[in-house]
């Protein structure tokens, strides 16, 4: 299979299905590692990604991300390979 590259920059568009990457709280992942993996996946900075932690801490869950659905499949299938809990939902 082959990987598609992920770009920051990535958009909808006209005509793709959007979605939302849903990230959800766990008791075993660190706020670091949590942090570091939004940084790294979703193209978050430090600030933004440190909020959306503290959101899916106190919360439960938090959208961390809008985009096409493909896209956000291959971001979510990438932080539950770091041991995060994450799904797409359709718009």
């Amino acid at each position: 299979m082959k990987e598609k590259t992920l770009h920051k920059d990535d958009k909808l568009k006209s005509g793709s299905e959007s979605g939302s990457l849903i990230l959800y709280n766990d008791d075993i992942n660190t706020f670091e590692h949590v942090i570091k993996s939004l940084v790294e996946i979703c193209g978050h900075d430090a600030v933004q990604a440190e909020q959306c932690a503290l959101i899916v801490h106190f919360k439960g869950s938090c959208e961390v991300k809008l985009g096409v659905v493909e896209v956000l499949n291959a971001m979510s299938r990438s932080l539950n390979a770091k041991g995060l809990n994450s799904k797409v939902e359709s718009l």
